[in-house]
This record gives C-alpha cells, structure tokens and sequence, in this order.
C-alpha cells in the first residue's frame, strides 16, 4: 500500500467503520444535543499543507459540510448551525472571496433541489448581514429559505457575512426603534424580548448545546456570543476538510460526558 496515506488505509482496512460502530453504541440512548453548532475553520492551511490551490481547501470544506449534514439527520439532531463567512473574513482577497461565493452558489443550488431536505423537512436560513452579499448569491438565499420556510422537523442555519457583536448591535437597533416608536417601554426590555430579536430567533432553541471549532485554534471569534453562554466546548486538532464522522461522535462522546448545571 506504498503511496496510501494512513487514513486510506485504515479505511480501506475497515478499521474506521468498526470504531463508528463502536461509537455509535457508547453515545446511543443518552442525551444528545439538540443544537449542534460548528466554526468551519482550517481550509486554507489544509489546501496550503498540500501545496494546492487555495481554492481546493474551500472546494473540500463544502464536500465535508454536506456529509456533516447528512450525518447530523442520520443521529436526529434537530438544529445545526455552521459558521461559514464572518464580516472580517470579507476583507480577504478578492480572488479567495469570490471563490467562497462561488462555491456557496454552487452548493445552495444543490441543496435547493435536494430530496433529503424536503423528505426531511429541513428549514434553511442565512444568519448576517445578507446586504453585504453579491445579489445573486442574496437571490439563491431567498429562494432557499422561502421554498423551506414552512418546514420545522430540522434547521440548518448558516452564518455567512456574520459577527457576533454585529448581531448584538443589530438586535440592540431594533429594539431601540421599538422603544422609540412606543411599541414598548424600557422596563419591558428583558432577555426574552433580546433572543426574539436576534438572527437566530426562529429557533425552536437557539442556545447550541455543543459548539465544536476545528483547526486547533481555541476561541469562538465572535461566534453566537449571547445563545452560547452554556454551550460546551469542544475544540478539534484537524481541518475542516479532514473532519470525519467519527470525529463528530466522539465530540458528542465528550458532550455527554460533560456535567451541565447551567450555573446552578
């Protein structure tokens, strides 16, 4: 097997479909999260690793988040959030951001005339500041969200041209004009009337009980600041592009063997 990478190997030997099996007994009947949510990180330096184009990373990333998703339907989570674009990302090259774009039109398309979103029921939104987007990649994102908008069994949120303080700035504007209107009065101000008006508020729960980062780096950077105050942790050593099933049951391995006491 000269020239196969270690990872071929093991899965050509059948060794990773017996540790899924494996991990997939050990997490089986506990609690699962309900809201996954994940910071997509490690494209670049996956691609650059490998001396390929820059281009290729992203290209790998977005195979990787349609796998990520169908893994997610497969163990019932309900809500999954993935952060693909931040505001700062936007100040990157040209060339590099008009490949994102390229490849989200692309993949939207596909997720606009795929079956397992309507056989499932999966309701699509974008959260950010859409007005910053190209038109056409605006358009796809209507179109996505109108056509599932009825849907409520799943949600997949994608966080592209998003900020966690711009979040928290925008909710703070609208309630604010509220105020100002005379909708309501300052008193009645409170964290309920603030999640109802922040990007994720037409989650069933918007809070993530997991937030899983990959690339090894350890921070959320900006990433759902309010909902993820009791969100547990987990912070992987891979890229994106190389993130397996078996790397998301064992972050949920760890997620159950976490004590939640939410403060109390």
């Amino acid at each position: 097997m000269a020239g196969i990478s270690l990872k071929r190997v093991l899965e050509l030997t059948g060794v990773y479909k017996l540790y899924e099996k494996k991990l997939l007994s050990e997490i089986k009947g506990k609690g699962m999260p309900e809201h996954i949510a994940v910071i997509l990180d490690g494209n670049r330096r996956w691609a650059s690793e490998r001396m390929l184009p820059m281009t290729e990373g992203h290209n790998h990333g977005a195979k990787t988040l349609e796998e990520f998703l169908r893994w997610c339907l497969e163990l019932g989570i309900k809500i999954v959030t993935v952060y693909i674009l931040s505001t700062e990302n936007l100040g990157r090259s040209k060339e590099e951001i008009e490949n994102i774009f390229r490849v989200m039109e692309e993949k939207l398309r596909g997720i606009i005339s795929n079956p397992e979103i309507h056989k499932n029921r999966v309701r699509v939104k974008a959260l950010g500041r859409l007005s910053l987007l190209p038109e056409s990649l605006r358009a796809l994102l209507s179109e996505l969200e109108d056509a599932t908008k009825g849907y409520a069994d799943y949600y997949f949120n994608l966080a592209v041209a998003y900020g966690g303080r711009t979040e928290i700035l925008d909710a703070t504007k609208k309630i604010a004009e509220m105020v100002k209107e005379g909708r309501i009065e300052p008193s009645e101000i409170d964290e309920d009337l603030f999640m109802r008006n922040l990007y994720t508020a037409h989650l069933p729960k918007p809070e993530p009980d997991l937030i899983i980062r990959t690339s090894g780096e350890e921070r959320l950077s900006g990433f759902l600041i309010w909902q993820s105050a009791y969100s547990e942790l987990c912070f992987l050593d891979i890229y994106w592009p190389d993130f397996r099933k078996i790397d998301l049951l064992r972050a949920i391995r760890v997620y159950q063997r976490r004590s939640r006491r939410f403060g109390r």
